[in-house]
């Protein structure tokens, strides 16, 4: 049975799955179709919350950013699992006891504004927008490799799954599609990983091996990696290029968005009681681990096995893998020197970095390019770092079933998080702009079909994003943390914490926090992208850990401005004593 063929099997009966718990499951009332009725086991919470966690970003681009960026990429394991950490203890228990449906309910009640609301609402679109780009071009990625489908199409394809199980199951659909959905991105992503540590090390652990030395040699896989790294022009792999600031608020910027991420904190609205969203917030972070730990050591065969399959081949005998990613647009060869060999080594192939094709090949059978090739390196390969963990199965020759597995791993972590990001949009238009706004008088069953409407047209604007991404998957999705930490999460501490913080101060601040995080990432990356460097950032952060600089200057700006104005009414006062209350 070939590779493609079982890869329909899976995905198609991966999707039949989700299908069927979307009907089994279908939301009858608001309640729901926004916290799923309230009634969600801690167990099974945390395996949604995982799923809804564990996005594209972690499934496909975390171990390609680790396996390029070497020790730098840790950051990126570190604010996204630390994050939790600082959910389960001052966020989660309290907004639920709080008792409502979405994040900006919370705000609008907490700081007595249907301004503080609208804001909270349009910093929530933003960020969810944001991140869902990076799911969208997720999607794609894995469809027109291993599907066979234009990326555009594939992209389709997956917005109308979302689309049937999120307008009709809900939040309650969406929970349970998302406990099966972990199952099989968990399953995808340690089966080849245990499979290549095995190959490489002998050791069936990955996290054990990640560490050990290669089979039948005493070089430990790490050291060779700098070895191998150092002779090609990279920094060795196991050490640092970014500085220690910029480190520090990358990390910060994603632990603080990741306690501030709407989507994931309106998990712990769905469980029956306070005890259990602390129950769900240690769970998630059992079931998060074994993916997050088991990234490393992806990262090092990924890109060990990489260097060792293509370097010095001549391009008439490359391995297959390389062709068929070639054949996408997700990896391309310019022969600088013109030997037929292709030469991987530090620096960027091309002047421009996406690949633009000619429609002809040249004298070894490669795609032409239209770039004009980067003649200030030696370097003639163009990898985009999407693809390492669905292209890790075929460079280390596995068997097909498995290289089918990831293809539906990769499925399931994308349309998971879209999902999730989707229902807090809707939830938030249908209920916060509509039945708390604008109409107050509709009724329970026009609310809900609002929500099915406001869902309908999220899918159709995430689509867009998926068919015009504007980065690489984990880079899009970093800013959406960036985001979330400068906004949501100082209103949402202070508003449990400080009950002096009123609502021209938690206005304010997240009003601050958003104009001046989403202008420096959008200078830097998008209106002035040639001085995104060192040289040019504030202090030297980067746009990925200015969210944490954001972050300050809200809590700065709220205390001030409260400071400096009429304390919360009593009644507000009573409301955060009562959620603080045990």
């Amino acid at each position: 049975m070939t590779t493609q063929l079982l890869t329909y099997i899976f995905v198609g009966a991966t999707f039949t799955l989700y299908i069927g718990i979307a009907l089994w499951s279908r939301a009858k009332s608001t309640n729901d179709f926004y916290v799923a009725g309230k009634g969600v086991h801690p167990i099974a919470n945390g395996m949604a919350t995982a799923a809804d966690w564990m996005s594209a970003a972690s499934f496909l681009s975390m171990a390609g950013l680790i396996a390029f960026l070497g020790k730098d990429g840790s950051v990126y394991l570190m604010g996204w699992t630390g994050g939790y950490v600082l959910l389960a203890l001052l966020l989660a228990p309290y907004l639920r006891k709080f008792g409502k449906f979405t994040v900006p309910d919370f705000i609008g009640e907490r700081y007595y504004s249907s301004t503080a609301r609208k804001l909270a609402v349009l910093c929530l679109i933003f960020i969810s927008f944001t991140y869902i780009a990076g799911q969208m071009r997720g999607v794609g990625i894995v469809f027109s490799r291993f599907l066979e489908v234009d990326i555009n199409t594939g992209v389709i394809i997956g917005m109308a799954i979302v689309f049937f199980y999120a307008v009709l199951g809900g939040m309650k659909g969406i929970t349970y599609t998302q406990v099966a959905q972990y199952c099989v991105l968990i399953f995808a992503y340690l089966v080849p990983a245990i499979f290549i540590s095995i190959l490489m090390t002998g050791q069936v652990i990955p996290q054990i091996g990640f560490g050990s030395t290669l089979v039948d040699s005493p070089i430990y896989l790490l050291d060779k990696l700098d070895r191998v790294t150092r002779d090609l022009g990279f920094v060795a792999y196991t050490e640092n290029v970014k500085t220690n600031i910029d480190i520090f608020c990358i990390t910060a910027a994603l632990m603080f968005g990741t306690a501030g991420l709407p989507h994931v904190i309106v998990r712990f609205f769905t469980v029956p009681s306070v005890g259990a969203a602390r129950q769900s917030a240690g769970y998630a972070l059992i079931f998060i681990a074994l993916l997050y730990t088991t990234a490393p050591a992806v990262s090092a065969f990924a890109r060990m096995n990489l260097i060792d399959s293509i370097q010095d081949q001549p391009y008439s005998t490359s391995p297959s893998w390389f062709k068929n990613w070639e054949e996408i647009g997700l990896i391309a060869w310019q022969d600088k020197n013109e030997d037929g060999k292709i030469k991987y080594s530090s620096g960027s192939a091309l002047e421009d970095v996406k690949p633009k094709y000619l429609d002809e090949r040249g004298e070894y059978g490669e795609r032409l390019l239209q770039n004009e090739p980067n003649l200030s390196n030696e370097n003639e390969i163009y990898i985009d770092r999407d693809i390492i963990v669905l292209a890790n199965p075929e460079i280390a020759q596995l068997p097909g079933w498995v290289i089918a597995l990831v293809a539906a791993g990769g499925l399931a972590a994308a349309l998971s998080t879209a999902a999730g990001l989707l229902l807090v949009i809707s939830s938030s238009v249908s209920h916060d702009l509509l039945k708390k706004t604008y109409m107050p008088q509709i009724t329970e069953k026009q609310e809900l079909r609002y929500a099915r409407m406001s869902a309908a047209v999220a899918i159709g604007i995430a689509g867009i994003f998926g068919i015009y991404p504007p980065a690489f998957v984990a880079q899009v999705v970093a800013f959406a943390f960036g985001l979330a930490a400068a906004t949501f999460f100082p209103a949402l501490f202070l508003g449990i914490f400080y009950k002096r913080l009123n609502k021209e101060g938690a206005i304010t601040g997240m009003l601050l926090g958003l104009i001046f995080t989403a202008s420096y990432i959008i200078y830097f990356k998008f209106i002035n992208p040639e001085i995104n460097n060192s040289d040019f950032w504030f202090m030297g952060i980067s746009p990925e850990g200015i969210g944490s600089v954001g972050m300050l200057l809200n809590f700065i700006i709220a205390l001030s401005v409260s400071s400096l104005t009429k304390p919360p009414p009593d009644e507000v006062l009573e409301l955060v004593d009562d959620i603080r209350r045990p």
